[in-house]
């Protein structure tokens, strides 16, 4: 997930029926097309392997309409509104290529397969919000947990000497591994911080790492209209390349020179990890005819805070840390991010039901293939018990996802 001012301009302003063309053929058909050398295991021709591009596009466009209709009618009576977009336009305008210098590699082929989902041009949802809140909280009242704010060098600077960083690893640059990066504007005429917009780069790191991760294990054949990581480059590569985002992650939240940042973030990451274990299962005993309580849902929410609502949620606080903000000022934040995260993908998993793939741009019913059960299945659950052989088999059986189509 990434954004770009000018793409997500254009997002929020289309139509939610917009077709963002992800897939001309099936996945079986791509994987068919693609040169026998880099072919994957036969175990991966499927169509169920098929990967989603981004759900943020869906969540925004659906949005957007909101947005839209309460613009007219600001306009109409004669209000301002205020596009978040361009609020922080210069700050992303820098984005993808501060992140590409954090991800540089001496390693010719280390350095393609980090870089390649950088290419693309993406939403940078998690890192706008950042951004946001860092200007939302500009103004808010003051903790005195700092005693001054940080300067450019800190976080561009490492903090052990450079010999013992480089050690004899010879991939490592020989310069600085974390390059001076570029700064959208000086420091004096913004009101956010050198650190948080190194925090809104990391963000992107850790989401873009569990992208590459992600994509290998549902077998992805596709990630933002183009072949996936795993497709073009294999699987160990496009594991190594997730864990390379990872550590140069942890590498720039340590130069944040922030003890709760930094375990805040670290949180993160250990919660994607549980998240995807979580979905391993569709309930929390995985019985194979389970029955429906309120502890499905229970299930569904904690999973889908820890996958999705977990990186928006903590980095939206640490973004109030870093400058500076009240205790108050601190909780809102998180509560903003949380209940953002867990609202996209509820917003997410309904469209999944009730918007065609073509509408969607992207195969509907895709959660289903996948044998995942989200908040649409689990609250028709409730009131047809015969769904729950479906869930516990996860819809394995040829003709269970029409079935539940149906119902």
């Amino acid at each position: 997930m990434k954004f770009r001012t000018s793409r997500a301009s254009l997002l929020l302003h289309s139509s939610p029926t917009a077709n963002i063309k992800l897939y001309s053929t099936c996945s079986g058909c791509q994987l068919a097309a693609r040169p026998s050398s880099r072919l994957l295991p036969a175990s991966i021709y499927r169509h169920p392997a098929r990967r989603r591009q981004s759900a943020w596009a869906q969540a925004v466009s659906v949005a957007s309409n909101v947005f839209s209709n309460a613009t007219a009618r600001a306009a109409s009576h004669g209000d301002v509104s205020v596009d978040p977009l361009r609020m922080v336009a210069k700050e992303m305008k820098f984005l993808t290529g501060n992140v590409r210098q954090l991800l540089g590699s001496g390693h010719p082929a280390l350095d393609t397969v980090a870089k390649y989902y950088t290419q693309a041009e993406g939403k940078h949802v998690r890192p706008l919000l950042v951004l946001l809140m860092s200007r939302a909280t500009a103004l808010a009242p003051k903790s005195p947990r700092y005693n001054g704010q940080q300067s450019v060098a800190d976080i561009d600077h490492a903090i052990s000497p450079m010999s013992i960083l480089s050690d004899v690893n010879p991939s490592i640059p020989s310069a600085n591994p974390l390059t001076i990066t570029q700064n959208s504007h000086s420091v004096t005429d913004s009101d956010i911080l050198p650190s948080q917009r190194r925090l809104a780069e990391i963000t992107e790191l850790i989401h873009t790492a569990s992208l590459l991760h992600d994509d290998v294990i549902d077998h992805s054949v596709s990630r933002r209209g183009s072949p996936s990581a795993n497709l073009e480059f294999g699987n160990k590569m496009a594991v190594l390349a997730g864990d390379f985002l990872l550590s140069r992650a942890s590498v720039a939240l340590a130069r944040l020179r922030d003890a709760e940042v930094t375990e805040l973030l670290a949180t993160v990451i250990a919660n994607l990890v549980e998240g995807e274990f979580m979905q391993l299962k569709n309930t929390a005993r995985d019985e194979k005819n389970p029955v429906w309580t309120e502890d499905a849902i229970t299930y569904y929410l904690q999973k889908t805070y820890l996958k999705s609502a977990s990186l928006i949620s903590k980095s939206c606080r640490a973004a109030a840390l870093l400058g500076s903000s009240n205790s108050e000022t601190v909780e809102a934040a998180y509560s903003y991010g949380k209940n953002l995260g867990l609202a996209f993908q509820l917003v997410d998993d309904m469209l999944d039901y009730t918007i065609s793939g073509e509408e969607l741009g992207k195969p509907a019913g895709a959660d289903l293939e996948l044998g995942l059960a989200t908040a649409p299945l689990l609250f028709a659950w409730k009131n047809n018990k015969e769904l729950g052989s479906l869930v516990g088999r996860k819809f394995a059986l040829e003709g269970d996802v029409a079935r539940v189509g149906r119902s």
